[in-house]
């Protein structure tokens, strides 16, 4: 069956909603999770968590070509929904920019990252000092760490999914696409499986990857996790 006459989710020849094809069957919620990219070496020295840090301009000019590729394997009608943080946003414009199109951004502020309150700005190597539990072996601290003036992993992921259910709700049937940061994703996967954040910061999530996630009669499933756009043949 092809993209468009692939049984609709509620279609109960649907049976499973297996995914049997190479193509996403279309009339289904669903989410393309994006972490924006890489951002410029001085704040990659600190602890930077919420703060609004620039992106690297020279990774943004040679990476042009896989913001092409990123743009490709996007849906080419789908809503847009982006972090307050300016890093999410200049990553949507490059994705645009480098043959995408514009669009308009609806910017959702419980997408932003975790708030590491009075540790933002931190060398990474003082960190660790400042801890009351035991860091998880993927992320900076356990989720149920709060630093002073900041937020856990769990509040993360009780706002990101909040939210996601939210944007299901408005968008049922519809492609989003969110440009966010490592951590909200990862409290989206977390929320998508229902599962302890402590069990989602062991995904990786890298700069530019995307993760897809879908609701199909109020369960949500998880399709792709950290897919990196394809290096450009030279």
């Amino acid at each position: 069956m092809t993209q468009t006459d692939k049984a609709p989710a509620t279609d109960p020849k649907a049976h499973g909603h297996f995914l049997d094809s190479m193509q996403l069957p279309s009339g289904v919620t669903r989410f393309w999770l994006i972490r924006h990219a890489i951002v410029e070496a001085s704040a990659r020295m600190r602890v930077y968590g919420s703060m609004d840090v620039e992106l690297c301009t020279e990774h943004l000019a040679l990476q042009v070509p896989y913001y092409t590729a990123l743009g490709r394997r996007l849906p080419a009608e789908a809503n847009w929904v982006v972090s307050p943080l300016k890093r999410a946003q200049d990553t949507a414009r490059a994705i645009f920019e480098a043959g995408y199109g514009p669009r308009t951004m609806t910017i959702e502020p419980r997408f932003t990252e975790q708030s590491m309150g009075e540790w933002h700005n931190l060398p990474h190597q003082e960190l660790p000092l400042k801890l009351r539990q035991t860091a998880h072996n993927f992320w900076s601290l356990s989720a149920s760490e709060q630093p002073p003036g900041g937020e856990s992993m769990l509040d993360v992921c009780a706002r990101v999914g909040h939210s996601l259910d939210e944007m299901a709700d408005r968008h049922a049937g519809q492609d989003t696409v969110v440009v966010s940061h490592g951590g909200a994703i990862r409290a989206a996967l977390s929320h998508a499986l229902n599962v302890h954040p402590d069990t989602g910061l062991r995904f990786s999530i890298q700069n530019l990857s995307v993760s897809i996630i879908e609701r199909i009669d109020g369960v949500w499933r998880v399709v792709t996790v950290n897919e990196l756009p394809a290096a450009p043949v030279i």
